[in-house]
């Protein structure tokens, strides 16, 4: 799946991708101004423009000559659903309907019901919440203890049916993906992925679509390797500290509000790129959004955008 309109390294709209377009003050709405007081960026490090559609759109361009390069961060932390590959419509809700049928329980999780579900992070959670709203399948045990096996042996179960899907690779990586890893892994940045799926998932995703030479060099970190998921920090903190790195030096990509919340929440920057449940999410808190990574010749940002965007030298 390709994106729309940009070009070469750092993102720049083509002219034909907007019938019109014009300049919009960095200072208008809830653009943020980088650190500096009263200073804006140069005039050719940044411009943001409006379609006619009144949808805002970020372009980013080279720094300026002469500009001191900034450090890179030390490390890139991915979410692995909706960011390293849109799973969620056609793949995670598919795996649960068909391990629902293979057990007849009678539920079936529809498109819009499934958006509503993400808001709970982790597929056990977010078994468990449905059945305590809306009753529990007849064929379900009656006691706590009972039904907490019960769920974890269907997330089993749909986690092996996930991972067909992924083996056969009828999902693909998203566009930029990729790319932006091989940067990152090429310049020494340490690669993580921070999930709140299953970590035998993840690995699928990461060994089967990346491939077992960069498998080797990310580290997951996923399911229930912390207490607490996102919105909860904690995945991201844990990260951190195993990695040996300073929190404020990460960037994190993510595409959705929880997993947004669990990035800040842990003193990180956060690049939302949406995907197709939470392009109307709110996301004022980022750092910059965007609708994907981007492969050449559409990219959205590269690794010189995320340093910049740690010294806030560029608007979003």
């Amino acid at each position: 799946m390709a994106c729309a309109a940009a070009s070469t390294p750092a993102a720049l709209l083509r002219a034909t991708d907007f019938s019109t377009a014009r300049p919009v003050p960095v200072t208008v709405g809830h653009q943020r101004i980088p650190s500096g007081v009263g200073r804006r960026p140069a005039p050719s490090s940044v411009c943001v423009v409006r379609t006619v559609s009144g949808r805002r759109a970020a372009v980013v361009r080279a720094a300026p000559a002469g500009a001191p390069a900034s450090p890179l961060p030390a490390a890139l932390l991915f979410d692995c659903d909706g960011v390293l590959v849109d799973t969620e419509k056609d793949g995670h809700r598919i795996s649960f309907n068909e391990t629902f049928a293979e057990r007849e329980l009678g539920v079936s999780w529809d498109v819009e019901l499934y958006g509503e579900l993400l808001k709970i992070g982790g597929g056990k959670e977010r078994m468990t919440a449905y059945f305590n709203k809306t009753g529990w399948p007849a064929k379900s045990p009656k006691t706590d203890d009972e039904r907490k096996d019960f769920i974890a042996s269907l997330h089993k179960r749909k986690t092996e049916l996930f991972m067909a899907l992924i083996e056969k690779k009828l999902l693909p990586l998203r566009p930029g993906v990729q790319r932006l890893i091989d940067d990152a892994l090429g310049k020494g940045v340490k690669v993580a992925v921070c999930s709140t799926s299953n970590e035998k998932a993840v690995s699928a995703i990461v060994s089967c679509l990346l491939g077992p030479d960069r498998a080797e060099k990310i580290t997951i970190f996923a399911g229930d390797v912390v207490p607490r998921k996102k919105p909860d920090p904690a995945i991201y903190i844990l990260a951190a500290t195993t990695l040996g790195v300073d929190r404020a030096s990460c960037v994190v990509v993510e595409d959705s509000t929880i997993g947004l919340a669990a990035a800040k929440a842990a003193g990180m920057t956060c690049i939302v790129t949406k995907s197709g449940y939470t392009a109307d999410e709110d996301f004022t808190t980022a750092d910059a959004v965007f609708d994907c990574i981007g492969d050449p010749p559409e990219v959205r940002f590269d690794l010189d955008f995320c340093a910049n965007l740690l010294r806030k030298q560029y608007v979003s």
